[in-house]
């Protein structure tokens, strides 16, 4: 690499289990020089950064993160056993029998591939049987031994269990990171030894490593969420050959291939249905619980379950890119996006950990200097105030809750871009919403054909001439008329279309127009009489457009496009969350004025792009906005709210433009996206309650001296596991379900 070339690099890390974790591997790394961009993904596993290797070498990278006791390799490769005999990483060895991991360039990562060990197969579940023993077998010899001689036994326990937790602290210590838990304990359970407490010593070691086991089970738990994602493709497909069938990998397909999906398989890849007509249950991907009938042109997605006839599917997207890819890979990837919150405690915790060192010290040495009172006692104390104050709890009460909350959003079909995302979610007071494809289904169809002269089928023919070959959606929904009525299009030449106004060709010899009203207007075509007969269908949510032979008009066609039949329950279900919904949409007054009408809501129309952008920069003066459109038309409005969120299928919806994605082509999503959000921020204040009510009650009694260090150590363990629970309910729950909608609109908290 060139002198002073930096470039971005990305390692795998295993054995982090809570965000503390995280912490100790970023720090490890971002002090050297050449280091740059640091992004540690605890979930996926994932350590990114930019690297000048003139500076420091990749090795020396992998060095430092092995240095404070956590497995590391490059992307697709198997960690190695980290040197110095610290505390080995959970998943650091692969199995004696494992064949090395094969991925695919920007596949999911071995890490969510794998199955997790059981915790007794892991070196810290093997720590915790190992201390168990030796505690055993000190209180054991008790019975066989004097006292002072089994006072002895409970030194050796706390010694050899203490061993790897202490080379962790002073390796870390070693880079610039004193103030960790393991030097903590370290110091609690040395003292502890010093001052003739070897037996609680011992109790607390064990304890500390039961702790230790219980968050790396809770985020193996997390992981598994993910991981199942990335199991529902198949590891195989049908590929259709010159010959027969024959079976290949599905990470192997390529674009243009054609598979057969059987019934009851699941389909290996995204596609379109090339022939067959069959039942699709798309629940894996989206959470549709009703199976959606697939044929010939339809859009299938990787990992869905053909149910009743074999499908042949061309294969549209690699599997690196089909859906189930980029939803793991956007999850994944939404670590990066941290919650305000959880930055805030980072920030504090920082500041707290060397508080809380100082404060023991105050503890230890004022008492006995300035009031002659024990030193035994005071050290005693002190040692268990340092116990006490492990953030731990504190500092995985956030990342805990956003994981669980972007895991069960996944598998609902809600796609959320990190706890940042999730934060501006549960403040949402505005949903604005585009029209066309949101609220409605985007696909107008014809509703009325008038003719003035002529009959429907002569009017139809001309209409579907000018149109051919358009891709404006109401002229394909002329022409897909016209079809269906078995009328063939007039043949047409010279066609050109008129933006914003329709589009003419020449027929006959003459020219004939499909326009709005306001290009007949122009034209002179539009007498009053049927201006009023215009405005009679406008007012009933029908787009009108006029065939113009000439400057004649030859009739006119009304088409409309419907709402979504979940869009009124979804309007009333934001107003029931408190929340405001409003409709921009391009479309004329009237039609946008019936359509808002039937589903009960405010409206601007006639709105071009840049007219949106300022609507919803009007909006965000005063709300916290949230912008619902496709993705693509509406990217400018999307960018100017607090929150964008696209609206569409996995297979076509810009997931990747987008803070957010409702993946069901759903309404009501939007209100269960913003359910699930406020229930992930009442699950972290619930954390915070509980990391910080336990921590301040054991503060008062272990100062009273009422509570010792066994206690304190139960305390910051049991801290860790409630908090780490609670976080996992938010697993459990159904953002759109019956219940989480009773209890929002009765004002009930979520969980």
């Amino acid at each position: 690499m060139a002198n002073g070339e930096a470039a971005q690099r990305e390692w795998r890390v295993t054995g982090m289990d809570c965000g503390a974790c995280a912490s100790k591997v970023r720090g490890a790394v971002q002090r050297l020089p050449g280091v740059a961009d640091v992004d540690v993904a605890l979930m996926a596993e994932r350590l990114r950064l930019t690297l000048d290797e003139s500076r420091t070498s990749a090795a020396k990278v992998e060095k430092a993160v092995r240095g404070v006791g956590f497995g590391i390799a490059p992307k697709g490769a198997a960690p190695e056993k980290p040197k110095g005999g610290f505390i080995l990483p959970e998943g650091a060895f692969p199995a004696a029998d494992a064949s090395p991991v094969e991925e695919a360039q920007d596949s999911p990562p071995a890490a969510l591939e794998a199955p997790a060990p059981s915790w007794f197969a892991t070196a810290k579940g093997r720590l915790v049987i190992g201390t168990g023993a030796l505690l055993a077998l000190a209180w054991a010899s008790r019975l066989v031994v004097p006292a002072d001689l089994s006072h002895w036994v409970f030194a050796l326990a706390t010694l050899i269990g203490l061993l790897p937790v202490a080379r962790r602290a002073f390796a870390m210590t070693r880079a610039g990171m004193p103030f960790t838990i393991e030097m903590l304990m370290t110091i609690a359970a040395t003292g502890a030894l010093v001052i003739g407490e070897a037996e609680e010593a011992a109790l607390v070691v064990f304890l500390f490593a039961v702790g230790e086991l219980l968050e790396g089970v809770s985020a193996g738990k997390a992981r598994d969420s993910i991981r199942a994602l990335s199991k529902l493709v198949p590891k195989t497909a049908r590929l259709e050959t010159d010959t027969a069938p024959r079976e290949v990998a599905a990470d192997r397909l390529q674009v243009g291939q054609v598979v057969q999906v059987r019934p009851g398989d699941r389909v290996p890849c995204d596609g379109k249905v090339l022939s067959g007509i069959s039942g699709v249950d798309e629940s894996p991907v989206t959470g549709e619980s009703v199976p959606i009938s697939k044929e010939p042109g339809a859009q299938v997605f990787a990992g869905s379950i053909n149910a009743e006839a074999v499908l042949r599917v061309r294969v549209t997207k690699a599997a690196a890119d089909n859906t189930i890819s980029r939803i793991v890979r956007l999850v994944e990837e939404a670590e990066s996006a941290r919650a305000p919150t959880e930055r805030f405690i980072d920030r504090f915790s920082r500041v707290y950990m060397p508080a809380v060192v100082g404060a023991a010290l105050l503890v230890a040495l004022v008492p006995p200097l300035a009031f002659g009172l024990a030193w035994g006692d005071w050290i005693y104390r002190a040692l268990a105030l340092l116990l006490i104050g492990c953030p731990c709890a504190l500092v995985i009460s956030v990342p805990a809750s956003i994981t669980s909350a972007l895991s069960t959003g996944a598998r609902n079909g809600l796609l959320i871009k990190g706890g940042a995302v999730i934060e501006a979610a549960a403040r949402t007071t505005h949903v604005a919403f585009d029209k066309t494809g949101t609220l409605t289904h985007g696909r107008p169809r014809v509703t009325d054909v008038t003719p003035l002269t002529g009959t429907e089928a002569e009017l139809l023919a001309l209409a579907a001439g000018v149109e051919s070959g358009t891709s404006h959606p109401l002229g394909q929904a002329i022409c897909a008329w016209a079809e269906q009525q078995g009328i063939t299009a007039a043949v047409a030449t010279d066609g050109r279309a008129l933006p914003g106004k329709g589009a003419e060709a020449r027929i006959e010899g003459t020219t004939v127009c499909v326009g709005s009203p306001r290009l007949a207007g122009e034209r002179g075509a539009l007498p009053p009489d049927l201006q009023t007969r215009v405005e009679t269908l406008e007012a009933e949510g029908k787009t009108v457009v006029l065939v113009l032979r000439g400057d004649s008009a030859q009739g006119l066609i009304a088409l409309r496009d419907e709402p979504r039949a979940d869009a009124p329950a979804a309007v009333a279900q934001l107003r029931g969350l408190g929340i405001t919904p409003l409709m921009l949409t391009g479309d004329n007054t009237r039609t946008a004025r019936a359509i808002a009408t039937g589903l009960g809501i405010d409206q601007r129309a006639e709105l071009m792009p840049e007219d949106k952008v300022t609507a919803i920069r009007d909006l965000t003066g005063d709300a916290q906005v949230m912008m619902i459109g496709d993705g693509i038309n509406d990217a400018p409005a999307l960018a100017a709210a607090h929150l964008g969120v696209a609206m569409g299928s996995g297979a076509d919806v810009a997931l990747e433009t987008a803070d957010a994605a409702i993946l069901r082509n759903r309404v009501v999503d939007v209100a269960g996206t913003i359910r699930l959000a406020r229930a992930a921020m009442s699950n972290i204040r619930q954390n915070i309650a509980i990391a910080l009510g336990l921590k301040a009650v054991f503060l008062v009694t272990t100062l009273l001296g009422i509570t010792g260090l066994w206690i304190a150590i139960l305390a910051d363990t049991g801290a860790t596991v409630l908090v780490t629970m609670n976080a996992l309910r938010l697993l459990f729950y159904r953002p759109s379900g019956q219940a989480a909608q009773a209890a929002q609109a009765k004002g009930v908290s979520a969980p």
